[in-house]
């Protein structure tokens, strides 16, 4: 079981105030690593401490926008300074607007572009670049079945979290030699705060998700938590520029059929 531990190291989480981020930054820390938690929001923020020093873990926090390159420089050094390094990087800020694509302004498909992979892209040169010289680091994107499908009123989402994949890709083939391994994980449809609207019997997303899934029924959040800890772990140390889709099985069929 060493191979899964992560005492000693530190995590940073963007986005780690709730959902799954919260999750994955909880799975780490159950692991061992000392949490760095980012987010736009300061009660939030403060929220998720509290969440996280209650159970235990060392957590701090960090509010600054990934997307805002010179902040995020400030910050990222910051955060060096404080834990004296940064081993792992888990990309989670995201956002998502639902429009159809005829009607979606402009600015609003640049700023889903701007968070989901300007976002990532900025955080993972600032975080790269200190990997790089300790030639060790673990970088996680959050990408989406998105990445691999398209869906109604999601194209910002769709286009950035297929940018992502490929940036996943570009990373890790370029920094491979130093030590780092950069991935990616793919979540399905998960029961949080944001679905539990739709979660219920009779609604028709509820019940094509439920049909659509091999499994039967949404994903929980902590559900992701042993993906995330092990991309994060020496048990990955070879594993390069890959997606691993936590979706109950979805990608893998074309769905049941209508009358079964």
């Amino acid at each position: 079981m060493n191979l899964f531990d992560l005492s000693g190291k530190v995590a940073v989480v963007t986005g780690g105030t709730h959902g799954l981020g919260m999750a994955m930054a909880e799975g780490l820390a159950s692991a061992g690593a000392e949490l760095a938690i980012t987010s736009t929001t300061p009660s939030k923020l403060e929220e998720a401490l509290h969440y996280y020093h209650e159970k235990g873990y060392k957590a701090t926090g960090y509010i600054f926008d990934v997307t805002d390159e010179r902040e995020a420089a400030q910050k990222v050094a910051l955060m060096e300074a404080t834990h004296g390094k940064i081993d792992i990087l888990v990309n989670n800020a995201g956002i998502i607007k639902r429009i159809p694509a005829i009607e979606m302004e402009v600015e609003d498909f640049r700023k889903v572009i701007d968070v989901d992979l300007t976002g990532p892209f900025v955080m993972s040169q600032l975080v790269g670049k200190h990997m790089i010289k300790r030639r060790s680091g673990k970088i996680i994107n959050i990408c989406s079945m998105m990445s691999e499908l398209g869906r109604d009123n999601v194209a910002a989402y769709a286009s950035a979290k297929g940018g992502l994949k490929m940036l996943t890709k570009s990373l890790a083939t370029e920094w491979a030699k130093h030590n780092i391994q950069v991935n990616g994980i793919g979540p399905g449809y998960f029961a949080t705060s944001q679905t539990e609207p739709i979660r219920v019997d009779g609604h028709p997303f509820n019940d094509f998700i439920i049909s659509r899934t091999p499994e039967g029924r949404w994903g929980n959040p902590e559900d992701l938590t042993g993906t995330a800890i092990f991309l994060a772990s020496d048990a990955s140390r070879f594993i390069n520029g890959q997606i691993i889709y936590v979706d109950g099985g979805i990608l893998a069929t074309i769905g049941k059929p209508a009358n079964e």
